[in-house]
């Protein structure tokens, strides 16, 4: 059976943006690139990955590889949702997150994630549980946190510095470890030619971080996952298991921090609410709790 595009599911020229769903929803197009900008304005931290999705288009009009769509209260926008490989919200309503699960149930498609902010991701997740995709994983809390002022001298071991293309052969198998480590299975054995090329556009994009030894062996790794004017995101903390439980883990990321610091003046990151070790060592770095975060898995 011919499954719809998102485009005859919501179509502007048969539907209205009051009655294109019960809920309010329906595909959203070039004229409503603005609105989804001030939505994202509200909190640039907690939408810096839609934000730096605007920044790479400069529209939510849709394409082959992402669409967006909107719940409108009459004729304005009250939350938007970023929908392609992944799904993320634009709002923090768990009633928006249940009425953008319900329209994606009818879509039909196969996600690898959903991910944002937690009450409206967990609204979602109602709703989508009751879809096509069971998930593998669901985490309900994860503390979101950021700063904007750099971490002392004293806190850093100046260490970290920005990868080099000549090490990519050395860094990828550290990405798909932490990968591995965080999500249970390789990135390596489904889609390993985008995988390979995403770590070498962050490599060649210098939002790659490693510290190395004299051999050229990764000792530590991050990258800057998202980066806007205003907010970097870091993800894909990783160290050496060599080197774990040696109390090196705060100096690394305050590194990090300080060099994110240079590229927008906020830098933020979201983390496992079980996971007391980092949280400590992102607490020690400077890090403050800003908001929450959940990720549903498939």
């Amino acid at each position: 059976m011919k499954i719809p595009s998102p485009a005859a599911l919501w179509s502007r020229s048969t539907r209205t943006a009051r009655d294109d769903s019960p809920d309010g929803v329906r595909l959203l197009q070039q004229a409503d690139t603005a609105a989804v900008r001030a939505l994202v304005d509200t909190d640039p931290v907690a939408h810096s990955f839609v934000d730096a999705q605007l920044l790479a288009t400069g529209s939510v009009a849709p394409t082959s590889m992402a669409q967006y769509l909107g719940r409108f209260d009459g004729d304005r926008l009250v939350a938007a949702c970023w929908v392609g490989s992944n799904v993320v919200p634009v709002t923090h309503d768990p009633d928006d997150g249940a009425a953008f699960g319900r329209s994606l149930v009818r879509l039909r498609r196969r996600f690898a994630s959903v991910f944002g902010p937690s009450r409206a991701v967990r609204g979602m997740w109602d709703e989508l549980r009751h879809g096509r995709q069971a998930a593998f994983d669901v985490r309900e809390s994860q503390p979101l946190l950021a700063m904007s002022t750099r971490p002392s001298f004293e806190e850093r071991a100046n260490v970290v510095r920005r990868a080099v293309l000549d090490e990519f052969d050395v860094l990828l198998p550290a990405c798909a470890a932490m990968f591995e480590e965080e999500l249970g299975y390789s990135p390596l054995q489904h889609g390993e030619a985008g995988y390979r090329s995403r770590v070498k556009w962050l490599i060649q994009s210098g939002h790659a971080f490693v510290e190395t030894d004299a051999a050229g062996r990764i000792l530590f790794k991050a990258e800057l996952g998202v980066v806007t004017p205003r907010v970097t995101q870091v993800q894909g903390v990783w160290m050496n298991p060599d080197r774990r439980g040696l109390g090196l883990a705060a100096s690394r990321m305050a590194d990090v921090a300080s060099v994110a610091l240079s590229v927008a003046p906020t830098v933020s990151l979201y983390v496992n609410d079980f996971n007391e070790r980092a949280l400590a060592t992102y607490s020690r770095v400077g890090f403050e709790q800003v908001g929450e975060f959940a990720t549903v898995l498939f």
